[in-house]
């Protein structure tokens, strides 16, 4: 049988406060980070990226966070009023057109109406998250989840002391992980 090599267009779309609060959570240390440069490439499995945006709320956000997912993935920080639901939901819905896949980095159960619209409009759609902090139901409307993990974090040096308690999901413990075959 011969190879079929499958080429597909995908867009990032991160919810910053989500991912943070839920690492912050699992790690019990506020200077907990993504290392994108690991996490990228396992969430591409070498297809191409079209976008990478960081949505983050609130007006002090990291110039050397900006400056890095610019560099190393052409990626842009774009900062939220209040949540980041409804700008990255925007966002979604107008790429949505223009890519087969959209990963969406948050465990937010708001994200699952986004989810069935997506979908209804051909495209693939996948959830990367810390399992513990996720909703169950939004994993059930994705096509594909990947778990963010702590071989995904570093710890920068410093005050290790949570600033708040992060949210956590009642249905953390009911996720299911579903895989695909990567070759």
């Amino acid at each position: 049988m011969e190879e079929i090599i499958i080429n597909q267009s995908v867009a990032i779309l991160i919810d910053g406060n989500n991912i943070e609060r839920s690492i912050h959570s699992e790690a019990k240390n506020t200077n907990t980070m993504i290392n994108f440069d690991i996490l990228i490439p396992e969430l591409l499995a070498e297809r191409g990226l079209n976008r990478l945006i960081y949505f983050k709320e609130g007006k002090q956000i990291s110039s050397k966070l900006t400056e890095r997912l610019y560099n190393n993935f052409y990626g842009s920080v774009i900062p939220c009023h209040k949540s980041a639901d409804i700008p990255l939901t925007i966002k979604a819905t107008q790429l949505a057109s223009k890519v087969d896949t959209i990963i969406i980095l948050s465990g937010d159960s708001d994200y699952i109406e986004l989810v069935v619209h997506l979908k209804g409009e051909g495209v693939r759609v996948e959830i990367a998250s810390v399992k513990e902090t996720t909703s169950a139901l939004l994993l059930e409307e994705a096509d594909y989840y990947h778990p963010i993990t702590k071989d995904h974090w570093f710890t920068l040096s410093g005050n290790n002391s949570p600033k708040k308690s992060p949210r956590t999901n009642k249905n953390s413990k009911t996720n299911k992980v579903r895989k695909i075959k990567k070759d």
